[in-house]
């Protein structure tokens, strides 16, 4: 992303990459384990403050990027909306059943999809890869020949990414026409995979060698090109996530939105 868009770096770029994962993660706990619908509301609304404002991409980029949530919010609703349990019943129509507490349900399961995406493209747009598996060497004591590992490999796409090109403009000078059915499938993967599987097991090898040329298999202090560090972004996201998911927490609790506030099925009496 970050060498085919154009985007202003905001402090969030500058946090630290490995402490950034760990807030992601614990995220995903938070907006696991809340089961209030009215606290979820309020979170979501925290994350979306975060990716309009700090991610420094422009907003009709943002708003492109999250139309699939769109997508995703309804496909995990509806299914909890129409066939779920409840008491209060709304609609009732053959094997849909749409309850009060169904449809509460539904949204909720909607949200905890929709900030789970969120966290993710937050994470996306406002983290680089070689930072991350740098902090993760140096903060988390990543071992460097997985890491090195990873980043190789993440270098190696676009250059898989040419040669699938290459291959297709040449099938195309000869004249190689695809045949119909089952069969032309099998023969366009073995056109395109083999020499491209080829291709991966002489640069991995390479790879490898030099790798071990470089003695990345040991274990022993090494010295980095990029020195990831802390800042005081860090402490800032740590305090804006604090203190917003507090006031979510609180506001939730004592001015809801819905009279209903866990959407956890319960049996009357």
């Amino acid at each position: 992303m970050h060498h085919t868009l154009d985007f202003k770096e905001t402090w969030l770029h500058r946090v630290n990459p490995g402490l950034k994962l760990l807030l992601s993660i614990a995220m995903f706990f938070v907006v696991l384990l809340t089961d209030n619908i009215n606290v979820l509301i309020n979170v979501t609304a925290v994350q979306l403050v975060l990716l309009l404002c700090c991610t420094g991409h422009p907003i009709r980029r943002l708003l492109l990027l999250c139309l699939p949530f769109g997508l995703l919010f309804v496909s995990s609703s509806m299914s909890m909306m129409m066939f779920g349990k409840g008491d209060a019943v709304w609609l009732q129509w053959g094997l849909i059943r749409v309850t009060e507490e169904s449809f509460f349900r539904g949204v909720h399961i909607g949200l905890k999809t929709v900030n789970m995406a969120l966290s993710g493209l937050l994470f996306a747009l406002t983290t680089r890869p070689v930072a991350l598996f740098y902090s993760l060497m140096q903060q988390c004591k990543l071992p460097a020949k997985y890491a090195y590992s990873f980043m190789a490999a993440l270098r190696l796409l676009p250059m898989m990414i040419g040669e699938f090109q290459t291959l297709q403009m040449a099938m195309k000078v000869r004249g190689v026409k695809r045949r119909m059915g089952l069969r032309g499938i099998y023969d366009t993967l073995k056109v395109y995979a083999i020499p491209m599987l080829a291709q991966s097991i002489r640069r991995a090898q390479r790879i490898a060698v030099a790798m071990e040329a470089k003695r990345f298999s040991t274990v022993r202090q090494r010295t980095y090109y990029y020195r990831i560090g802390f800042s005081v972004a860090d402490l800032g996201l740590v305090l804006y996530l604090a203190v917003m998911l507090g006031a979510a927490w609180y506001t939730g609790q004592h001015a809801p939105y819905f009279h209903i506030g866990d959407v956890r099925y319960q049996v009357n009496g």
